[in-house]
């Protein structure tokens, strides 16, 4: 169904049933598809997913303060679930941190992939990565949104290090459509501010697992090695022969851990 908030109409979806309930917060390149195959792991669960604001099928007018995390309440709240355990990547990781400290009681646990994390330092690109990038803005200025895409697709999926094309067949082909989707996407707006969440890590009290794969960039792991140092017993997992997306890779580790954890969390 869709789901209201501010003047977004939020695509969600219900799988499932079965405690806890599990909320799924996609990365910046992909929608809610890209949960896909955690659902079916999940499939005596309850798990929601959602497109946020600029992918997949949501909707919206352009808003001026709007928020990532007053979006992901208004799916909790529209499902009548006063609390769940949220599983998240990369930007939506980010989303998930902040939910759990601005509303501590919503949160049952996080299990989070590459999580951004705002508050961060600024990070240097090593020079195969900073080339990738100085190409995909070049592309951009031009109007050469396939090459914006393709670029994209090596980065984040294949792994900015990695043979381009290393993920193919119909994960690529997702991913393709998932992130021209995002693209071509009007702005929403600007969004406001919820809080810093580098220096407030240790508050987080919640079961927190975090995942990285070794072949994602580099500052991102830094960054999810801060997170498992300051958040309190949070569990670090490093993901073989993965980069940015390993659950739409399929990757049965990924999948086992984040089944594990849920299941560790309870009903």
């Amino acid at each position: 169904m869709d789901v209201t908030s501010g003047s977004a109409q939020l695509a969600t979806e219900s799988h499932g049933s079965g405690a806890p309930t599990v909320l799924l917060v996609h990365a910046g390149v992909t929608d809610q598809r890209s949960w896909s195959q955690v659902v079916d792991r999940l499939a005596d669960r309850r798990c929601l997913t959602y497109d946020q604001r600029g992918y997949g099928r949501t909707t919206y007018e352009p808003e001026d303060g709007w928020s990532s995390v007053d979006d992901a309440v208004a799916v909790l709240d529209a499902y009548a679930v006063d609390a769940a355990v949220v599983v998240a990547c990369s930007m939506g990781g980010r989303v998930a941190l902040q939910l759990a400290l601005t509303h501590p009681g919503r949160v049952r646990g996080l299990a989070l992939i590459a999580p951004a994390i705002t508050g961060g330092p600024g990070h240097v690109y090593e020079p195969e990565v900073q080339a990738l990038s100085d190409a995909s803005d070049a592309a951009w200025e031009r109007g050469d949104l396939d090459e914006v895409n393709r670029i994209d697709a090596q980065v984040w999926l294949d792994g900015p290090l990695a043979p381009e094309g290393r993920v193919g067949g119909a994960a690529r082909d997702l991913f393709l459509d998932m992130n021209r989707i995002a693209i071509e996407a009007d702005e929403p707006g600007d969004q406001r501010g919820d809080v810093e969440a580098w220096d407030r890590l240790g508050e987080i009290a919640v079961p927190t697992l975090l995942m990285i794969g070794d072949l994602d960039l580099s500052y991102l792991k830094d960054y999810v090695g801060h997170a498992a140092a300051a958040i309190p017993d949070a569990r670090l997992v490093e993901l073989p022969g993965v980069a940015h997306l390993p659950q739409l890779e399929g990757d049965e580790r990924t999948l086992s851990e984040i089944a594990a954890f849920v299941a560790s969390v309870g009903g």
